[in-house]
């Protein structure tokens, strides 16, 4: 993945920001707050919906091949033991021997140094002394820095601490995770944990009634896809998605809202077919990706690689369309190592965020693993008919038929991941493909509305120098929000409360503009306080009501207002009777 650049300083301005302002709220905070949980406040709840609207719009509105779907948060728990999760969904797990505190193994920092071991006084009651302690004593520190931690690690047990005899050895490791990044103390050995929360259905509360909090909104779709596919008269390729709430109980949530244990999710499974269908009724292999390759529009010839190239870029598009462009985007194309055994590729969306750029979403091409699996463990055939597909194979001479099916079977051979099909599931496979009949497969794009919400955020926060009229220099905090998802679209503003005209027409033009956007009506402080106020919560937009609105100042400028654009301090003098247009033009 590209270099970490890490701005801690702006990170803590950013959470303070969104708490002073109603973004983000810790959840429970009055008692204390709970580890991996936010609360959105008002700010946060338009700003969430507002992603969601445009996210869904981009995905089901403007095109005909997607549908959407709302599944239930608990499902079925078997669902998750066809899938994986009950068995394989988990995270390694290391506790802190000293201070107890827990880490996610494999995302503690690959440390070096000298590793001591000290052994408490024998005999003492505590059964644990005899052990002996590693501590990490990293390169360039001394010694004694390591006696201080295993000191106390022994009086916290209330045995006789190690004295500094120097008969303890040091022994130099490289690269290691096995110790406590935060002081050095060893850690425990990695163990599995599961991720997934675990509830009951039912009065009993027996493990027979065990359920499970989805962690993931994917399964849903795939455990639908019949239904959606019989009631919704869609055809390969087409795509169901869906967007709602996750539960994972990670090890450790971090990075503000990044890594949380209730998130949301945005996804999407787009279903194409198998590229030994495409060669069937086109005549030619699936068209693979090449370097002059138009991802523009979907053409009948494409292949699974072309389709999991277009997704990348369909949801780059997005991203675009919402404010987040090349500069605060990355790409990492996970390597043959990083891949899940079923998948054939999987690219990852990152952002640069103040704390490192770390993914946004994962655009994965899955195979058909996923309806397989369904259909393997829930007995219901989950294939999808092609009349076309059907007619088109019974224009194959036997030869072609075995030649596809030889091409097939090598390919198999070849696997150096997974499981791979014998000859004789080979030609089953290809048995059903002839007659019309094949699981289809996937490419699914995987965003976290929460780390897309993180992401607007950390990308708008903005701090500028500012002299007022007196010459004095003051800093400027705004929030560069993109129209489109900005909670507020426009505050408006009387220029004086103390004038009940001003207040009046102000409040008329409140009214106008409610109906159709997300709007602020203030009238307390100076002008220049509100637009500093509005500024900090994204508000693109200032329309000030003044005199010149009144005509006092001539007949030509009577019933117009000033319109003020955060980002520029540009000001507009607009009639109210073409304000709602210019506007609506400008926010959508």
């Amino acid at each position: 993945m590209p270099e970490d650049k890490k701005d801690t300083a702006s990170m803590e301005k950013l959470v303070s920001l969104c708490k002073r302002r109603g973004f983000i709220y810790q959840s429970s905070e009055i008692y204390g707050g709970i580890a991996g949980f936010w609360d959105y406040g008002p700010l946060g709840a338009e700003l969430k919906r507002n992603l969601r609207d445009t996210w869904w719009r981009a995905m089901t509105r403007e095109r005909e091949d997607v549908v959407g779907l709302d599944a239930t948060i608990i499902m079925h728990p078997n669902i998750w033991k066809a899938s994986g999760h009950v068995d394989t969904f988990s995270d390694p797990m290391s506790d802190c021997l000293l201070t107890k505190k827990r880490f996610r193994s494999d995302h503690v920092d690959l440390q070096s140094g000298m590793v001591y071991r000290f052994t408490g006084a024998t005999g003492a009651e505590d059964t644990k002394s005899d052990v002996p302690f590693a501590v990490l004593a990293p390169q360039g520190k001394p010694r004694e820095s390591a006696l201080k931690i295993a000191k106390l690690f022994y009086e916290q047990r209330g045995v006789k601490s190690p004295e500094p005899t120097g008969g303890e050895t040091g022994e130099k490791v490289e690269n290691t995770r096995a110790f406590n990044p935060e002081n050095g103390a060893q850690l425990t050995e990695p163990r599995p944990f599961n991720l997934m929360f675990r509830t009951f259905v039912g009065p009993t509360a027996t493990d027979a009634d065990v359920a499970y909090l989805r962690p993931e909104t994917a399964q849903a779709i795939f455990a639908q896809f019949k239904n959606v596919v019989d009631s919704s008269r869609v055809k390969v390729p087409f795509g169901i998605c869906q967007i709602g709430k996750a539960f994972r109980n990670e090890v450790t949530p971090k990075n503000f809202t990044f890594r949380s244990r209730e998130f949301e999710q945005m996804e999407l499974e787009f279903f194409i077919k198998p590229d030994e269908a495409i060669e069937i009724l086109t005549g030619a292999p699936a068209q693979a990706w090449s370097e002059s390759a138009d991802l523009s529009t979907p053409q009948p010839t494409w292949g699974w690689d072309l389709w999991h190239r277009y997704w990348v870029a369909q949801r780059t598009e997005y991203y675009n369309s919402i404010g987040l462009g090349t500069d605060v985007l990355d790409y990492y194309t996970q390597s043959a190592d990083d891949l899940a055994h079923y998948a054939r590729a999987c690219t990852d969306i990152l952002f640069k965020f103040p704390f490192g750029t770390d993914e946004l979403e994962g655009v994965a091409a899955r195979g058909e693993f996923d309806l397989s699996q369904h259909q393997k463990h829930s007995g219901k055939p989950q294939e999808y008919f092609d009349d076309e597909l059907k007619a088109a194979a019974a224009k194959l001479t036997e030869e072609q038929k075995e030649a596809m099916i030889q091409k097939r079977i090598a390919a198999e051979q070849a696997k150096t991941k997974g499981t791979p099909l014998t000859e004789a599931e080979v030609r089953a496979w290809f048995d059903r493909l002839f007659k019309g009949f094949y699981v289809p497969h996937v490419i699914e794009p995987s965003a976290g509305l929460d780390r897309l919400a993180l992401a607007v955020l950390a990308s708008a926060f903005c701090e500028e120098e500012k002299a007022d009229m007196n010459g004095k220099v003051e800093v400027r905090t705004l929030m560069r929000l993109h129209p489109r998802i900005a909670p507020i679209k426009v505050g408006v503003f009387p220029l004086l409360k103390n004038k009940p005209e001003l207040v009046s027409k102000a409040r008329e033009v409140y009214d106008l503009l409610k109906k159709h956007m997300n709007c602020f009506y203030d009238e307390t402080a100076a002008i220049g306080r509100r637009y500093a106020r509005q500024d900090e919560a994204g508000t693109p937009f200032g329309v000030t009501i003044d005199f010149e609105t009144l005509g006092e100042k001539g007949e030509e400028l009577k019933d117009t207002v000033t319109v003020r654009e955060r980002d520029s301090n540009a000001q507009h003098r607009i009639k109210i009777s073409e304000l709602l247009g210019w506007l609506v033009e400008r926010v959508q």
